[in-house]
């Protein structure tokens, strides 16, 4: 099995990735259609390669989105002709300000409701969000495989900078406070009792929407700190009193985003193939990562 690499290495508007992944994935679905046992397809034709897995990584302008549980009260259109009218759930509306344009003032993020697993979180500027398209029979991936996959291929990638990322009942992927150890160490000197180890703060969120096995969204990874100040703005993913970080926050500086997208697909291909190829003879393994242009790719059939 191949796998295609998209990385969009500019600023990138969050509606035109969306299409492209709408795109690939109802490129898969009329795949897994042909080839069902209904199809006269099927019965009276050679059935066709399916398309390759396409991971798609890119950084979008900012961006205020919600999953399937923050949905606003009308997710068909979030915004009307009139800036006033635009729709949003409850976890948006005390930042209506920075989603509207004031006088010759443009807003400062768009909002876009999504079909992902989760609730409110925010992308843009200094974050590294990866796309997964992937027929997650062919790699022998249950739902919940396929999250682990995700969280571990993060984790594999912050090792490489000597951060120890880690998961807990919460979604996505967290890491201690870079003040918490020392915290604790004063604590078992005594010499703070008023100090206390802080609370993990998270460093990728995951979310991801599934149709017969076929998987799209993926994860965000905060590369920088330019995405803090909108995270400050909202309760990322509902989690009351939980803070967010980046590996520039953790003091792993000069990092760009294209050198961690790459990052983030070696390890991903790295953790399919170990955990789950071959496994009872099922899982496909990942034999090849190619680059490619969005232009090529969408001319693809």
């Amino acid at each position: 099995m191949r796998l295609a690499h998209l990385h969009l290495p500019h600023t990138t508007p969050f509606a035109h990735v969306s299409a492209i992944q709408q795109a690939l994935t109802t490129r898969f679905l009329e795949h897994k259609k042909l080839s069902s046992p209904a199809s006269q397809f099927s019965l009276n034709a050679a059935l066709p390669p399916p398309p390759d897995p396409t991971i798609i990584t890119f950084t979008p302008n900012p961006v205020y989105t919600t999953g399937r549980r923050d949905l606003p009260p009308s997710n068909t259109s979030p915004q009307g002709p009139d800036p006033s009218t635009l729709s949003l759930p409850p976890p948006l509306e005390p930042i209506r300000s920075l989603l509207t344009p004031s006088g010759s003032r443009p807003p400062k993020a768009e909002y876009h409701p999504t079909l992902r697993g989760g609730q409110t979180t925010f992308h843009g500027p200094g974050q590294m969000v990866a796309y997964t398209i992937l027929d997650l029979k062919r790699l022998n991936l249950s739902p919940r495989c396929h999250i682990r996959v995700l969280e571990n291929s993060v984790i594999d990638l912050l090792k490489l900078y000597g951060v120890k990322g880690f998961t807990t009942e919460d979604p996505g992927v967290w890491v201690a406070d870079a003040d918490a150890d020392a915290g604790a160490d004063a604590e078992k000197m005594g010499s703070g009792s008023d100090l206390k180890s802080k609370l993990p703060k998270k460093i990728t969120a995951v979310g991801v929407h599934l149709r017969r096995n076929i998987s799209s969204f993926g994860i965000g990874l905060n590369v920088t700190e330019e995405p803090m100040w909108f995270f400050r703005q909202i309760v990322a993913c509902g989690l009351e009193g939980r803070e967010v970080t980046s590996l520039e926050g953790l003091g792993v500086r000069g990092l760009g985003v294209d050198q961690v997208a790459d990052q983030f697909v070696d390890t991903f291909v790295r953790r399919v193939n170990q955990d789950f190829a071959g496994k009872n003879g099922i899982g496909e393994k990942i034999e090849e990562v190619y680059p490619v242009m969005e232009e090529d790719l969408m001319r693809a059939e």
